[in-house]
C-alpha cells in the first residue's frame, strides 16, 4: 500500500509540471457571494461582485460598510493577451509605503484579502492580484504563467502613474512567499525590500517532504526561491512560524541562510501564514526597520 502511494504521488509530481499539486484556484463570476465577519465593525458582512468584478460590500443591514480603506478593482491584460484580476487598497491614512502582496496558492483575492487587510488598517498601500485561473483573472493555473502574472502585475503598480509612493515592497506568502523571491530578483531595482512569509525553499524541498529521496528525482524545478535568493541585493526579512503544520519551519530557515545581507528572521508562532493577523504591529515596525523608515 504504501509503495502504491507513492507511486501516485511521484505520478502527480511528474504529471503537468506539478501544477495541480501546487495551485488550488478557485475561479469565480459576477454571481459570487461571500460573508465574513469583520472585527474593525463588529459585524457580518456581505460581499459581492457587480459590473466589471468591483466588489461590494455590505453591512447586516444592508448598507454599504465603511472602512479605514477604499478598495479598487483593476483588471489589466498580460502579455498572454489575458485579463489579470487585482485589487488597490488605498489606506485613508497613506503611509507612504506600498505592498505589493502575493498571496498562497489557495483560493483567490477575497479568500486570502484577510491575510493583507492587517497593512491597509496600519496605513500601507496593498496591491494584490489573483494568478491566471484564481478568481476572475482568465487562462489556466501553470507554475510558468503564475510567476509571469506575478512580474507582470509588479510592473502593471508601477505603470501607474497615479500610484505614489516612497517605498515599494514585496510581500509573499506560502507559494506566493517562493514566487516572491523570485520576482524581487528579477526586478530589484524596482523595488525596496522583499518580505516572505511561511515559504517553501523549492518545489523540489517540499515535495521530499513527503517522499524523500525518489521526489528529488521526479519533480521538476521550473524556478526556486533558494536559487534566486542569494542574486538579490536588497533588504529582506523572512518570516516563519514554529507551528506552521503546511510547510516546515526549516524551508524559513533554509531561505534565510542563503539570503544576503542585510537580512531578518522573524521567528513567529500560530498557523500557516497567519503573521499579519497576530503580529501586524510588530511586523510592520520590522518593515519599516528594514526600510529604514524612521517614524
Amino acid at each position: 500500500m504504501k509503495q502504491l502511494s507513492a507511486l501516485f504521488f511521484l505520478f502527480i509530481l511528474s504529471s503537468c509540471a506539478m501544477n495541480k499539486l501546487f495551485l488550488n484556484p478557485y475561479p469565480m463570476d459576477n454571481g459570487f457571494k461571500q460573508n465574513f465577519y469583520s472585527a474593525e465593525l463588529q459585524d457580518t458582512l456581505s460581499l459581492s461582485f457587480k459590473d466589471t468584478n468591483t466588489p461590494v460590500i455590505r453591512s447586516s443591514n444592508g448598507e454599504l460598510a465603511q472602512f479605514s480603506y477604499t478598495i479598487e478593482n483593476v483588471n489589466f491584460k498580460s502579455s498572454r493577451e489575458r485579463i489579470i484580476n487585482g485589487w488597490l487598497v488605498k489606506p485613508t491614512s497613506y503611509n507612504g509605503t506600498t505592498i505589493y502582496f502575493l498571496h498562497g496558492n489557495s483560493a483567490n483575492i477575497p479568500y486570502n484579502f484577510p491575510l493583507a487587510e492587517p497593512f491597509a488598517k496600519k496605513g500601507y498601500q496593498v496591491f494584490l492580484i489573483d494568478y491566471s485561473g484564481y478568481g476572475f483573472s482568465e487562462g489556466k493555473s501553470k507554475r510558468k504563467d503564475v510567476l509571469k502574472d506575478a512580474n507582470e502585475g509588479l510592473d502593471y503598480l508601477i505603470s501607474r502613474k497615479d500610484v505614489k509612493y516612497d517605498k515599494l515592497l514585496i510581500y509573499g506568502q506560502s507559494l506566493g512567499g517562493h514566487l516572491s523571491a523570485v520576482v524581487a530578483t528579477q526586478n530589484q531595482e524596482k523595488i525596496d525590500g522583499l518580505v516572505i512569509e511561511g515559504a517553501f525553499s523549492s518545489h523540489k524541498d517540499i515535495a521530499a517532504d513527503q517522499v524523500p529521496i525518489l521526489a528529488r528525482i521526479f519533480v521538476r524545478e521550473i524556478y526556486s526561491a533558494e536559487k534566486n535568493l542569494p542574486k538579490f541585493h536588497k533588504p529582506i526579512m523572512i518570516i516563519h512560524s514554529t507551528e506552521d503544520a503546511r510547510i516546515d519551519f526549516k524551508h524559513g530557515e533554509r531561505l534565510f541562510e542563503v539570503a544576503n545581507e542585510p537580512k531578518k528572521f522573524y521567528q513567529i508562532e500560530k498557523p500557516h501564514v497567519r503573521g499579519p493577523l497576530y503580529y501586524i504591529d510588530s511586523i510592520s515596525y520590522k518593515i519599516d526597520e528594514l526600510l529604514n523608515i524612521s517614524k
